[in-house]
């Protein structure tokens, strides 16, 4: 399952994406129902890859999977990974040449792939160049760190910091 946002009438509408639309299980019994799947999503500016156990023990096995991540990051204005979905995007060839950072627990695992600058002990690398927007961070909670990042680097700074406000989240 990936998250996604396309531009409409507020700055971002958030979409959840999955190969199949079906119900998935996630940690702790949580049950996510996507809203579109690989083959009926509509176009999407924003591309977030989650991580956790299935998509470093799961999805990262699942060619359909790492090949959907490769076309949509090529189209998209910018996509971000959150915790071990750093690791989907090595897989998929996006972090070489590049620096990433991941959760402190998989830093190693981050490293096997090739050329890819591992970053420890930052909560997010902005490894964006002339041919794409691409963001990785560590943990959840540096997530959302990163996410602020991110709606600055794509909208103002005023927004990001409305938005932290409203959700009483200290962003210095």
């Amino acid at each position: 399952m990936v998250l996604a946002c396309f531009k409409g009438h507020k700055h971002f509408n958030v979409i959840t994406i999955a190969e199949q639309q079906a119900p998935i299980s996630a940690r702790n019994g949580l049950t996510i129902i996507p809203d579109y799947s690989f083959d009926n999503h509509p176009d999407i500016d924003v591309l977030v890859v989650p991580g956790g156990y299935g998509a470093e023990n799961i999805e990262i096995n699942n060619p359909v999977v790492i090949d959907w991540i490769i076309s949509q990051a090529k189209l998209t204005e910018l996509t971000l990974s959150v915790c071990t979905g750093a690791l989907l995007l090595a897989k998929a060839g996006l972090l070489a040449g590049k620096s990433a950072t991941t959760h402190w627990m998989d830093l190693d695992n981050l490293a096997t792939y090739p050329n890819i600058e591992v970053i420890a002990n930052t909560r997010f690398v902005d490894a964006s160049d002339k041919t794409t927007n691409l963001v990785t961070s560590a943990g959840i909670s540096a997530g959302i760190h990163a996410s602020f990042y991110c709606v600055k680097k794509l909208v103002d700074t005023q927004t990001m910091q409305v938005t932290a406000r409203r959700m009483e989240f200290d962003i210095d």
